[in-house]
């Protein structure tokens, strides 16, 4: 018997990153088979996103005619199979940010016996909430998960409500606008991997005071859009899509 044989291993605390994809009928075509090829493509990245410390989950909520979970838990990045949606019906935002506060609780998706960090939430969506999308959201803002969570919105084209996705995210500088699907498929996985990555550590201290996880990610979406300034330009003929 080895002198580590009886040493249990580090027990890693969980995050959860959420996918709240828009499967209304103006997502059909182009803009979901993008959103499917995406985030099937970067699920193996994700393996080492949340580095020696953190658990990292998936979890799949779409919302159209109402919402509804791909899975009925998180589960680790590493095993996750994406299973393609498709798109019909309305755009039930309201009902989706009251079925997320309902998941964002430790009865819910966060029930990790080693504690759970904030989570990071990504939604996309590429046209107008069609419920009660100011009361869904109002409660969810009650929730104290999701005031500290990293929260980041992708509007799908120009007629997205880029209004509603700034409310949603708390700032409108974490709602990035894309008008080709190989923009849409660059966002996927650079938010994807950022907001775990960033998710996951602990922010060092600075000036006496710890900044935000949220605040981190929208410079990192400002250095991206800087790096990447001509990626999404937009075609004389308008959304490429």
């Amino acid at each position: 018997m080895g002198m580590f044989d009886d040493v249990e291993g580090i027990v890693k605390r969980q995050m959860v990153l959420f996918f709240v994809v828009d499967t209304s009928g103006s997502m059909q075509g182009t803009k979901i088979g993008a959103v499917n090829t995406a985030i099937r493509e970067v699920l193996p990245e994700l393996k080492d996103a949340g580095g020696s410390d953190v658990d990292l989950k998936v979890a799949c909520m779409t919302f159209s005619s109402g919402c509804k979970w791909m899975y009925p838990t998180p589960i680790s990045s590493e095993s996750f199979q994406w299973v393609n949606v498709d798109a019909d019906g309305v755009t039930d935002l309201g009902a989706a940010c009251r079925e997320l506060s309902d998941k964002l609780s430790k009865n819910g998706f966060l029930r990790a016996p080693s504690g759970s960090v904030a989570p990071a939430i990504f939604l996309m969506s590429d046209g107008e909430p069609t419920d009660d999308f100011e009361s869904g959201l109002a409660l969810l803002k009650q929730n104290s998960w999701f005031k500290y969570a990293i929260k980041v919105a992708v509007a799908i084209g120009d007629d997205a409500n880029k209004d509603a996705l700034g409310k949603f995210t708390g700032n409108p500088e974490a709602v990035i606008t894309v008008h080709t699907p190989e923009a849409l498929k660059k966002w996927i996985r650079k938010v994807s991997i950022t907001s775990s990555q960033i998710g996951s550590k602990s922010q060092p201290a600075l000036n006496g005071e710890i900044p935000s996880k949220q605040d981190a990610m929208i410079d990192e979406i400002k250095d991206i859009q800087q790096e990447e300034a001509d990626f999404d330009s937009v075609s004389t003929s308008g959304d490429d899509w």
